[in-house]
């Protein structure tokens, strides 16, 4: 490229962002209820999925740990079908199946390809880290990351900005005007990265408007191409500290 990243740095999340973990995550609970002979209607999926926002919320506000929140979920599951089981059994097999599936979303690996020519990258991720590590390997992207930093091995989650100094300070980035957090969550991602006083670029892939009550991102993207004209700046623009050219929600 004959511009120069205004980012030199970038964060990026994995779920929503790298890796279409809706996809995974069906496959992988489908595969789950399967093996232990619980129902598997579309109902009892949408009830998983209840079950599970509502407790990675909690853990999104500091009021539930990890380890308890993956067990919890099969807990109250079993409690919604009224039948038997061993949750952490379950947790492990589902847990196994998902570190397998790896749905990488189009044009990402050819963007990290170039952005690690100019730029240090890294994984900030709230997910669970052998999840996390198996899926990156499994998609061939965990080549371009300099550092992967997941909330279990840090003892933090975003949006706290305890993973984001944790990562900064340990890949030796200190100007934190040349660092950008991407990822999916208004609630984590982009609340977390402006905790720490860095700039955000909300992965809206779905086209979603923005919440009147949502942190707002310094930028927006609909697809990776963008993300390529965001961190690739012209110098000169960037010595101007031009904020027009940036994509603004």
């Amino acid at each position: 490229m004959d511009s120069v990243a205004f980012y030199y740095c970038l964060l990026l999340d994995v779920d929503g962002t790298l890796l279409d973990f809706n996809a995974s995550e069906d496959a992988a609970l489908r595969e789950t209820l399967a093996h232990f002979s619980l129902p598997q209607t579309e109902e009892a999926v949408e009830a998983y999925h209840n079950i599970n926002n509502a407790l990675w919320a909690l853990l999104e506000r500091g009021k539930l740990r990890q380890d308890k929140l993956v067990v919890q979920r099969f807990e109250k599951l079993l409690a919604a079908f009224g039948v038997k089981g061993n949750p952490a059994r379950i947790n492990d097999y589902y847990l196994t199946q998902l570190s397998q599936r790896a749905d990488v979303f189009p044009g990402a690996e050819e963007t990290l390809q170039e952005l690690a020519e100019v730029a240090t990258l890294a994984v900030v991720s709230n997910g669970v880290e052998r999840v996390q590590t198996g899926r990156l390997e499994r998609s061939g992207l965990s080549r371009y990351f300099d550092g992967v930093f997941i909330s279990g091995r840090v003892g933090a989650s975003k949006p706290s900005r305890k993973i984001f100094d944790t990562a900064l300070n340990t890949l030796g980035i200190e100007n934190r005007q040349k660092v950008l957090m991407i990822g999916d969550s208004l609630k984590a991602d982009i609340a977390g990265g402006q905790n720490a006083g860095i700039d955000t670029c909300w992965c809206n892939f779905e086209n979603a408007a923005l919440p009147a009550d949502a942190p707002k991102p310094t930028h927006m993207i609909r697809g990776y191409e963008e993300l390529l004209r965001i961190v690739m700046e012209e110098e000169e623009l960037a010595n101007a500290g031009s904020k027009e050219k940036r994509h603004q929600v």
